[in-house]
């Protein structure tokens, strides 16, 4: 998540805009020439700080994987067991991820197959963990529906947010507020009466 308020360094600089590339033009589209001017240095200067693209790529995938998570783990400690809270905090971390890094999110889409093994899987690994953050503050939240169910909104949310890339956004402050209204009814709905169990209803009257 972009929370960082001082000066990106230059290596920062270079994984910013090679994920901005990356996202455009796609993996192969975009040479370590085009990357270095970005950021105003030479191509071969990018060695000083990735061996090459396929680094960047990892570092960019595997790095917002681990901030996500660590975010996650924050937040699970600064709502001090107030599933609620806990819940909400989630939602707007997620949502400013969607807002502020929305490159990634179409890297992660389109490139993740072109890690190797061990990166691809330590991605897998992290957003396991994530996801169980939110699926147990959904349980402790609303504990009546099954598990499955929790956890299948929790990736329905995910879904909605992540969505960002292929829409044409608000501004800034409009889209998030809307997305916070989105993500919140669709976990509101667990509490509300099965929607089958309705039909059954009035169809017997």
């Amino acid at each position: 998540m972009s929370t960082r308020t001082d000066a990106p360094t230059r290596r920062e600089q270079i994984l910013k805009e090679a994920a901005r590339l990356f996202a455009e033009r796609g993996f192969h589209g975009v040479g370590v020439d085009e990357i270095g001017a970005a950021v105003g240095i030479s191509g071969p200067g990018l060695y000083r700080h990735f061996p090459g693209k396929d680094a960047m790529l990892a570092e960019l995938l595997v790095g917002i994987s681990e901030r996500l998570l660590d975010g996650g783990r924050r937040r699970v400690r600064e709502a001090a067991g107030d599933p609620e809270a806990l819940l909400g905090s989630l939602i707007d971390g997620h949502i400013d991820f969607a807002l502020d890094d929305r490159p990634l999110i179409t890297l992660h889409d389109r490139e993740l197959d072109r890690l190797r093994e061990s990166d691809r899987k330590r991605v897998r690994q992290l957003q396991r963990q994530y996801v169980e953050l939110w699926v147990t503050a959904v349980r402790e939240l609303y504990p009546a529906p099954p598990e499955a169910e929790a956890r299948a909104t929790v990736h329905a949310v995910f879904g909605l947010l992540n969505s960002t890339p292929h829409i044409g956004l608000l501004g800034r402050t409009a889209m998030e507020s809307l997305l916070r209204r989105l993500a919140q009814g669709v976990f509101g709905s667990l509490a509300a009466p099965d929607a089958g169990d309705a039909r059954h209803v009035h169809g017997a009257e």
